[in-house]
Parts: C-alpha cells; sequence; structure tokens
C-alpha cells in the first residue's frame, strides 16, 4: 500500500509577540498585509486597516514616510484591533516617534538609519515597550558594493545576518527576518539558506510581485514552496491591488496546504466536452454566495458525472451536473435531485445548514 505524502516539519523558531499575536514558535502561520493609504490620512488609513480585518488580516503595516505618518498612528491604533507595524526607512527618529505612538512592530533596516548611536536609541526604546523589530532584506536594495563576489542570495543573507549581529550585540533578540527578492528561485534560495542559521521567526513573500493575475502565480510558487519545506512563520502576498485581495490570496494558499482553515473552500471541475450545464457561471455564481461565508466549509460544483459524485462526496456538501439537473450531495449521501435552475439556492441551504 502506498504511503500518504506528508510535508515536512516546520522549521523551529523563537516566538516573537506582536500585540496579541505571536508569531513563530509553533504558532498558526499569520497572514499580514499592508495598507497602501497614506497614513497620514487617519480616516482612510482606519478605513481600510478595518477592511483588513473583516478579511482575517492578523497584522497590518503602516508606511511612515515622516513625523505626521509616525504620530498619526497612536489614532489609527484607537480606532482598530489589529496589531499595527510601523515601517520605517532611514530616519530613526520616524522608529522612535512610532513607538511613542503606540506600534506594535517595526519593520526597518539598521542599516540604513545612521550609526551605532541611533540603532542604539531605537533598540532601547523597542525594548522597554517590548516590540519585536523585523530585519527587512529586499534584493532591489542591497548595495552595489555589498559582498558583490557572492550569489545574490548569499549576499542578502549575509546583509541580514550583518544587522542581526548588530542587534544582539545591544542584548535585543524580539527579531523577526525577511528576505525578499521578484525573482522567485533566489527568494527561495535565501530563506533556505538563513533558516539554519539563526532561531528567530521568519516573514516569507516575494516582493512587487505584480498585478492580480500574474503576482498570484508568483507568490504562490514562492510563498508555497517555502512552506511545503516548513519554511515560514508569517506571510504576505505582494499585490498591485487593494491589500484585502493580498489577504484572501494568502488565505488561499494556506488552505492549499492544510495549514490554515479560513472560510470555504470551492472545488469545481474545469468543465468539458461531456458538460451538459453552463459550469464556468455556476461555479461563479457560487463563489460569489460563498464569499459571505466564514466557517471553514468545503463546497464541490462538478460538470459531469464522471468525476462529479466522488469529489462531491469528499466535500462536505457538493453538486453533481448532468442535462438540465444536479444530484445534490452531503457528507457523501445523495439527498435529491435538482432542476438546473435551482441549482444554486439548493446548494446554499444546504451550506446553511452546516
Amino acid at each position: 500500500m502506498e504511503q500518504e505524502m506528508q510535508m515536512p516539519p516546520r522549521r523551529p523558531s523563537q516566538p516573537v509577540r506582536i500585540g496579541g499575536v505571536v508569531v513563530g514558535g509553533g504558532a498558526p502561520v499569520v497572514v499580514q498585509s499592508m495598507t497602501k493609504t497614506d497614513t497620514r490620512d487617519v480616516r482612510a488609513t482606519v478605513r481600510q486597516v478595518r477592511a483588513l480585518e473583516r478579511a482575517g488580516c492578523e497584522l497590518v503595516r503602516l508606511a511612515v514616510p515622516d513625523m505626521e505618518a509616525a504620530r498619526a498612528i497612536a489614532a489609527i491604533k484607537r480606532q482598530t484591533s489589529a496589531p499595527l507595524i510601523a515601517d520605517i526607512h532611514f530616519d530613526y527618529r520616524l522608529a522612535l516617534a512610532a513607538l511613542e505612538a503606540g506600534c506594535d512592530g517595526l519593520r526597518l533596516n539598521p542599516g540604513n538609519i545612521g550609526g551605532a548611536e541611533r540603532v542604539t536609541a531605537v533598540v532601547r526604546a523597542a525594548r522597554k515597550r517590548a516590540v519585536p523589530i523585523r530585519i527587512g532584506v529586499n534584493a532591489g536594495s542591497l548595495p552595489a558594493t555589498f559582498r558583490p563576489e557572492l550569489p545574490l542570495a548569499a549576499r542578502m543573507v549575509e546583509a541580514a545576518l550583518e544587522q542581526v549581529r548588530l542587534l544582539e550585540s545591544l542584548d535585543f533578540s524580539l527579531i523577526k527576518i525577511s528576505l525578499k527578492a521578484f525573482d522567485v528561485p533566489t527568494t527561495i534560495e535565501a530563506y533556505r539558506r538563513i533558516a539554519g542559521r539563526v532561531p528567530y521567526p521568519l516573514h516569507i513573500g516575494v516582493t512587487e510581485a505584480g498585478l492580480p493575475r500574474s503576482g498570484i502565480v508568483r507568490s504562490a510558487v514562492g510563498i508555497g514552496t517555502l512552506l511545503y519545506l516548513g519554511i515560514g512563520d508569517t506571510i504576505r502576498v505582494s499585490l498591485t491591488a487593494h491589500p484585502v485581495q493580498e489577504v484572501i490570496a494568502a488565505y488561499e494558499l494556506l488552505k492549499s496546504l492544510d495549514l490554515r482553515q479560513h472560510g470555504p473552500v470551492l472545488v469545481s471541475c474545469p468543465s468539458c466536452g461531456r458538460a451538459e450545464v453552463d459550469i464556468v457561471r455556476l461555479a461563479g455564481a457560487v463563489e460569489k454566495r460563498l464569499a459571505k461565508v466564514k466557517r471553514p466549509v468545503k463546497v464541490a460544483v462538478m460538470g459531469c458525472v464522471v468525476n462529479g459524485p466522488g469529489e462531491a462526496k469528499d466535500a462536505d456538501v457538493g453538486i453533481a451536473c448532468g442535462k438540465g439537473r444536479g444530484v445534490l450531495f452531503r457528507k457523501g449521501q445523495k439527498l435529491r435531485t435538482v432542476a438546473e435552475a435551482d441549482l444554486v439556492e439548493a446548494l446554499m441551504r444546504e451550506v446553511e445548514r452546516l
């Protein structure tokens, strides 16, 4: 008898707490995103954070380009519940102001905020508030003069380790690391290289992945490969789109690897010449209705009897279609035959009964 394939074990990591969310240490893989509003516009940013919260986003990152944005975090935090991470570049004073405003995490590159005295000031303030720092290394922003003899993935790892050593020298261990590139093989190789060299949790993603059609594919390949290898404690699917789409894609990715359960799973056949109903239209209508369902439930929409009954049997509820009608199943048991015009309503009633 063939043995069922199992995913490799999760990479062990040292947990950190960001607000009320635990990252690493065996906790479920955390989904995060980033607002795309001007952080200084408190009303718009609050509206977007709340939309992300409703979608299931567990950590929200905010761009902090200036002091006004840093100070706005306090007002945003009062009106939202998700932990907020301040994204800081170049000016250490912005990190200090964001901490003062109550941010739950910092994302920065210690190497670009100034000398040791400035880094020390940020680390001391973060330690005082027990706020973790994510060391974020992006392939596109590495200095050309940094270890040019090494392959790009190795250069990314060495840049991250240099910053890790700096924070450790200041007796700071609330660290999270990311190593992102647009190139998927480079991203995978960088994370594989660092995974065994540090105990800290890893935030994974493919940076600047693009518009949803191509960006989701690129992210699924990169993030999915790493997760399958047991690497990754928190993820972001970076898309040129509304951030809620990032959260939806992230959960679909996690569900595909059985790492998280979040909302429904729709199984639908691709349709073919055997189908005697418009399965594309039917599946689209079901997907639209399922968007309002929050409970994890597996729903099958199948176009003919070749694969239909088997797939529907594996689902919590499903339909297998024939000419002008379909058979409705629940937990492997045939319930009744339904006319094609009534299939969506009949299926959704069964979903609601679950």
